[in-house]
């Protein structure tokens, strides 16, 4: 949990979950609720953040060894930390983040199969004592999920998409089931929603979450 008079969010899913949209979901009803929301995302949200997320999506011949792509992660959330979340947590601001530290567990330790008790001391030392609030997970089967990502990606011209994107369905498998672990072991800040759903009803779903958190802060 957060130590700061700022409340910090988390969304969290695979690929093709349609973070994206209820992101924006999100941030509408804590603006709202008379809130300043600093909206950003992992890998990235400050411009040396965002320049090791290249490194870290970026296709090309010289292989990433999963440790290397596990310190990367915690490289660019250390600096993301320091320059922008904390300073907006600190004069009260709540900070909304697409994917953190859940991520590193469910991509690279479950999808990966890297130690989960080192992602752990990796993230006692970058974060100490900074945790979400609160975390949204936009749960999805993979199949669907993949479907919506390829579709996606063709409308934007992206061909296959970046290097977690290429990964197969089993690699997908382990993450989803790297999400749900978490999800069971942190169930008070875990909020799980059916992303399967058409939209409409994933938007809804997602704004009672916030709306239940929100009134549950104001209490």
């Amino acid at each position: 949990m957060s130590i700061y008079t700022g409340k910090f969010i988390t969304l969290e899913g695979g690929e093709g979950a349609g973070k994206s949209t209820q992101l924006s979901v999100i941030k509408s009803e804590i603006e709202q609720a008379g809130i300043e929301v600093v909206v950003t995302r992992e890998p990235g949200g400050t411009p040396r953040a965002e320049a090791i997320r290249q490194l870290l999506l970026a296709r090309d011949a010289e292989p990433m060894p999963e440790t290397c792509e596990l310190l990367l992660m915690f490289a660019a959330r250390a600096t993301h930390l320091h320059n922008l979340i904390v300073p907006a947590l600190q004069r009260g601001a709540w900070v909304l983040c697409d994917r953190f530290t859940d991520a590193s567990y469910a991509y690279q330790g479950y999808g990966r199969g890297l130690s989960l008790e080192q992602i752990k001391n990796l993230e006692q030392w970058v974060q100490q004592d900074i945790r979400p609030d609160m975390t949204l997970l936009l749960d999805v089967s993979v199949e669907v999920a993949i479907q919506r990502a390829r579709m996606r990606n063709q409308a934007q011209g992206l061909g296959e998409g970046d290097r977690f994107e290429i990964e197969q369905s089993a690699f997908f498998e382990r993450v989803r089931h790297g999400y749900l672990q978490r999800a069971q072991a942190e169930p008070n800040r875990f909020k799980v929603v059916d992303a399967s759903l058409d939209i409409d009803r994933v938007s809804e779903a997602t704004r009672q979450v916030v709306r239940d958190f929100i009134q549950q802060i104001a209490r």
